[in-house]
């Protein structure tokens, strides 16, 4: 069983208001054989929503030292954080320890993430549900690595 960014299988949960689709996961979600997590939502965030970035990293919001900020200047952080614990739970609820997440989200990202200035600049980092994801022994690779594997399990 999966856990897996619902923007990956069609939902239109993305900060824009749309999605991600990926056919490869919406067939496993098809199949039975994956949850799909929004954790922006499960944070309590609207969508569409005003686009988010990592100041910092994962590590530090976790440690309380670095935020999650909208374009706007407004931090977001507690409803990441929300999101993240919730998505967390639900894994651990459903017994799953395998995910495959949209790479660049300030959630989802597991090799990259945008670097915090809204320019489009991309860094080595993951995001924050990724990092609390993987310090909780679940399995996670983007949804590029995943396709690139030529959909291989994780």
């Amino acid at each position: 069983m999966y856990l897996i960014s619902s923007c990956l299988c069609g939902v239109n949960c993305k900060y824009s208001g749309g999605n991600n689709l990926n056919n490869k996961c919406l067939e496993l979600f098809k199949e039975g054989k994956a949850i799909l997590v929004c954790p922006e939502e499960l944070g309590g965030l609207h969508t569409p929503r005003t686009p988010a970035e990592i100041k910092g990293s994962s590590e530090g919001i976790l440690n309380g030292k670095d935020k999650i900020i909208t374009k706007e200047n407004i931090d977001v952080t507690k409803e990441f954080l929300k999101g993240a614990y919730e998505t967390l739970h639900i894994a651990k609820l459903s017994n799953i320890n395998k995910a495959i997440l949209k790479e660049g989200s300030p959630s989802c990202g597991v090799n990259y993430v945008y670097d915090g200035n809204f320019n489009g600049t991309k860094i080595k980092g993951k995001g924050l549900t990724a990092t609390l994801l993987e310090k909780y022994g679940i399995d996670i690779i983007s949804d590029i690595d995943w396709k690139e594997n030529n959909c291989g399990n994780i």
